[in-house]
């Protein structure tokens, strides 16, 4: 992992739970994790009126008034971006209040070229640690952060070489182009920590063409992407009406909720947008364009006591995703309606014919050799698998083994 290129020297407790010692016993918070002490400001949230500041909103406010001149006075000219990417519930728009109790609070990423990394990050990170203000909003510019105890409590004003950071959090710089496998290994929750967030500044526009470069899939491996997932449909929507036959409600109650984690999946990769890994997940689908409409029977279906209550909604549900397939254009419209499961007496979809129709209309030759397993995501069902890039990219290896690895460009129409 690249560390980044300040060498700050604080001394401070190795873990961001420690309590600060310079804090009254009585009055004793979190600064650790950058909290606002209990009595500070009569209890107002970042020094504004009882109003929540958005970690999104703080860093463009600590950037604009607090890091942007001293760059400007200490390093004129040089070349950087300014963001707030990566990982963090700010980043995805999904802090509230209590995110503020950990990882949490006035934080940036400063990316430079490789080389100006190497040959200045490390000034620039000490003279941050020298002239940066000890608190902003109303929150420690210092505190510790869980996912890097070791770093003890310093600022976050992180200095990075750009193509080193990109290469690090995806296992490639999609500066240079995103190939088949990269495609396929980029776990969703890093695409959408590339993706989302805010930049503030990008003098050279790398930073701007990274993220251009993976702002949604090139239609061909969206259609194989949106088959895979459809074809996770299509293995089980007969299963809950199976299991309520068997007198297994609980194992019909079980897959339904797989069935409905699935369907919000599907229904945010129709609308473009990276599924987050399951904290998150309802709150994107939520934010979608009609994840209401969705939600309602998959929160029906999966509060339902009985099989006859839980079909009932998910066969509107089905109906839902079905339209909404047909409104991408991206095969032929299919009937959305649902259809009795062979001889069995429970109603389906059918989502094979999905499956089918997108791989039929699938024109690139070396996505149309794909197995239908599916990009990391759809075969990986471990956020710490997912988070070491190792796994993504031996698992998905098996899908493009000895077919030639091209970038989606030269061949998509």
């Amino acid at each position: 992992m690249p560390r980044p290129c300040c060498k700050n020297s604080m001394n401070a407790a190795s873990t961001p739970y420690a309590l600060v010692q310079a804090v009254p016993e009585r009055r004793k918070s979190r600064l650790g994790e950058n909290q606002v002490p209990v009595e500070a400001e009569a209890g107002i949230i970042g020094g504004v009126g009882g109003e929540f500041v958005s970690g999104l909103r703080l860093a463009g406010e600590f950037y604009a008034a607090a890091v942007r001149p001293l760059l400007e006075a200490e390093f004129p000219g040089l070349g950087y971006a300014a963001a707030l990417i990566g990982p963090g519930s700010e980043v995805l728009g999904f802090d509230t209040e209590r995110s503020t109790d950990h990882d949490w609070g006035p934080r940036l990423l400063v990316f430079v070229d490789d080389e100006d990394a190497e040959r200045l990050g490390g000034a620039v990170g000490e003279m941050l640690e020298r002239r940066l203000p000890a608190a902003f909003g109303g929150y420690p510019v210092a505190f510790g952060v869980t996912r890097d105890p070791g770093s003890g409590i310093r600022h976050r004003v992180e200095v990075f070489g750009l193509g080193g950071w990109l290469t690090w959090r995806l296992g490639f710089d999609p500066r240079g182009g995103v190939t088949v496998q990269d495609w396929l290994a980029a776990p969703w929750q890093r695409l959408a920590e590339v993706t989302a967030g805010a930049v503030f500044h990008d003098e050279t526009g790398g930073l701007t063409r990274a993220r251009a470069a993976l702002s949604w899939y090139p239609r061909d491996l969206w259609r194989y992407v949106l088959s895979c997932q459809w074809s996770r449909i299509a293995e089980e929507e007969a299963f809950p009406g199976r299991c309520a036959e068997a007198d297994d409600e609980l194992g019909s109650a079980v897959v339904t909720a797989r069935l409905a984690r699935d369907l919000m999946r599907l229904w945010l990769l129709m609308h473009c947008r990276y599924p987050p890994y399951s904290k998150w997940l309802g709150r994107a689908f939520a934010r979608a364009p009609g994840g209401a409409g969705l939600g309602a029977p998959l929160a029906a279906a999966l509060a339902a006591t009985s099989w006859p209550a839980r079909e009932r909604e998910l066969v509107a549900a089905y109906r839902i995703a079905a339209e909404a397939h047909n409104r991408l254009g991206l095969t032929e419209p299919l009937d959305p309606g649902t259809r009795p499961y062979y001889s069995r007496p429970y109603q389906v979809l059918g989502a094979g014919r999905f499956v089918a129709s997108l791989t039929d209309a699938i024109t690139d030759p070396v996505i149309r050799q794909l197995p239908p397993a599916g990009v990391a995501d759809q075969v990986i069902d471990s956020t710490p698998a997912l988070g070491d890039l190792r796994y993504p990219r031996a698992v998905t290896s098996v899908s493009d083994r000895d077919m030639p690895v091209l970038g989606v460009g030269d061949t998509q129409t």
